[in-house]
């Protein structure tokens, strides 16, 4: 293993025990092993290295979560969906100390472009990604550049990242996963009937207008 790659585990393992904002470049130098021109040299700073080993946990956890949701492939898209969000419900308690690091990213990225547009590149990748399940999902001819793919892939997003946020601020009152199932499964069965479809799109044609 070379110092890029001790440095992106030692990353990690800070981040699940310290957090985002509380990791100086020395405690990476001493948990990895390697030394501080290091971290320069791979990476440029210290915040560039732990955005990457952040991004590359949830790269890993978005492309886990893909796999299991496409494993049967008679599946609606819907059940999908749902398949999606209750997978990361029960994942929360284990990646909560991740998903913390992730929001402390975030908040300093908002002072500093080049981390903010790092960041905003890892969202597009996953967007992307769960834009061609969604492709698949869908079939007939349809691709994953279709616009209405990344307008789902940001929707199945939304909720994950919705779910997250309530858990870290109450995680005692967050529906667990059968909860989440029975709420969904109510709200998509009373509403995605004809008369709402034709509501719908009398509402985009009207704010096309």
């Amino acid at each position: 293993m070379g110092h890029r790659e001790q440095l992106l585990s030692a990353a990690r393992t800070l981040l699940e025990s310290q957090g985002y904002a509380h990791i100086t470049a020395r405690d990476l130098v001493a948990e990895s092993g390697t030394n501080l021109a290091s971290i320069g040299y791979h990476f440029g700073s210290k915040a560039e290295l732990l955005n990457q080993a952040i991004e590359d946990a949830f790269a890993d956890w978005a492309r886990q979560l893909a796999d299991f949701v496409m494993a049967d492939p008679a599946a609606t898209p819907i059940q999908r969906a749902l398949t999606t969000w209750v997978a990361v419900r029960d994942a929360l308690p284990d990646r909560g100390p991740m998903l913390q690091a992730y929001v402390e990213a975030l908040a300093q990225a908002q002072r500093e472009p080049a981390l903010r547009e790092q960041l905003a590149d890892h969202m597009q990748a996953v967007r992307t990604m769960v834009a061609e399940r969604a492709a698949q999902s869908f079939g007939d001819g349809i691709t994953a550049d279709d616009p209405r793919c990344h307008a789902v892939a940001s929707f199945v997003i939304a909720v994950c990242d919705g779910l997250a946020v309530q858990y870290l601020l109450d995680p005692d009152r967050v529906p667990d996963g059968s909860q989440l199932i029975a709420g969904l499964s109510m709200t998509f069965t009373a509403s995605f009937t004809a008369s709402f479809a034709e509501e719908v799109d009398g509402s985009i044609s009207e704010s096309h207008r």
